[in-house]
């Protein structure tokens, strides 16, 4: 048996002094903590708190596909501003309120995010008679696509209805809706999603999945109030946008879910007033073999078409941009699809996006063509 003095004799364990002995096993002990403190967090899996997930520049989602796409900024991330949604659709900004409103159309709802601070209400317009596409006329009055009628919220509160048939019959469900600055005329989509079923709207005909009528783009008159035809070749007609020079009008088409021989397409019509001509399929969304739909769509101040997509997966679904001449030149990558995107914030350069569940957010180095 070895006695307390033998364990603690420096012959038995080296030359160092029981006291420098401790101390030295104090030191490593503590350099061994540190160096801990120092590893990779990953390994131990801090928790940063949802949301708050540290981003490391630059953002590897936003990817540059051809130099003509200089909008990316090194150091800013892609942010989610707000998730739990059912199907986040129609953002449109409010330069004089400072503020996004968007549509859940499931929920019924209509939610407003506040610039100054952040906040979000989750019943800016509730019941919304599941608008869907939004956007802002030329005094500052929200226009909405609800699902029977195009409606404007009043400066007093009120709503009035601009329009709910065409032709002489009912719209099958407004999408997506634009206003031109010059002539203060209104531009819309009817698709008729909302005419299809009851998650997102409500049956034409109990028992049947067909529209009302032909699914076409519209001109509403600000002077007459008169709604026109002026375009039908898209299978539905989803998204519009103007180009940044109000010379073209750009449509998307997502036809492909209700009709076998639709494609994938944007489709491009010149703009003679208050007509549309030259008719043409101007960009297919297929990208390295896979092809989903181009839902929403807004163009910058050089041009560029950006437009929310998805229903592929992981790696296409996100926001493609396209230079004007169709050509894909850079895409953000996000987690859900893509349905909707639109310009704002205080200098025009934040692009937000509806995307499923969530909305989310980045900035970008250059400006929206339109205020809303």
């Amino acid at each position: 048996m070895t006695s307390q003095h033998e364990t603690l004799d420096p012959s038995a364990r080296g030359s160092a002094a029981p006291g420098r002995m401790d101390r030295r096993r104090l030191l490593q002990t503590t350099a061994a903590l540190a160096a801990a403190s120092l590893a990779p967090t990953a390994a131990f899996g801090r928790d940063f708190g949802r949301g708050h997930e540290p981003q490391r520049y630059p953002d590897p989602d936003i990817v540059v596909m051809d130099k003509r796409f200089k909008a990316k900024v090194g150091n800013t991330p892609i942010q989610r501003l707000f998730t739990g949604c059912l199907w986040a659709e129609g953002p449109a900004w409010n330069a004089q309120g400072r503020y996004l409103v968007w549509s859940d159309i499931p929920n019924n709802r209509q939610l407003r995010f506040i610039d100054d601070d952040n906040h979000i209400s989750e019943r800016f317009h509730f019941p919304s008679n599941e608008a869907n596409g939004n956007t802002f006329d030329t005094e500052g009055r929200q226009l909405a696509c609800q699902r029977t009628h195009v409606v404007r919220y009043e400066h007093d509160g009120s709503t009035t209805v601009l329009a709910e048939q065409a032709g002489g019959k009912q719209l099958n469900g407004p999408n997506d809706i634009i206003v031109h600055p010059n002539d203060k005329s209104i531009w819309f989509t009817d698709p008729g999603y909302g005419a299809l079923g009851y998650y997102e709207g409500q049956r034409a005909n109990t028992g049947s999945v067909q529209p009302y009528q032909k699914e076409a783009v519209y001109r509403l008159d600000p002077q007459s109030g008169q709604v026109t035809k002026v375009a039908d070749e898209p299978f539905k007609p989803n998204g519009i946008a103007f180009s940044h020079d109000y010379k073209k009008v750009y449509v998307c088409d997502t036809g492909i879910t209700h009709y076998p021989a639709a494609k994938n397409v944007i489709w491009s019509y010149d703009l003679d007033g208050t007509k549309l001509s030259n008719p043409k399929p101007f960009i297919d969304m297929a990208l390295d073999g896979r092809s989903g739909f181009a839902d929403g769509l807004r163009v910058d101040t050089d041009g560029n078409i950006w437009v929310g997509a998805g229903w592929v997966g992981e790696g296409y679904d996100g926001v493609h941009i396209f230079a004007p001449d169709g050509v894909r030149i850079g895409q953000i990558k996000l987690p859900e699809i893509c349905a909707n995107v639109c310009f704002g914030g205080a200098k025009r350069n934040r692009l937000f996006m509806t995307a499923s569940q969530s909305l989310y957010a980045v900035y970008v180095e250059t400006q929206g063509a339109h205020f809303c």
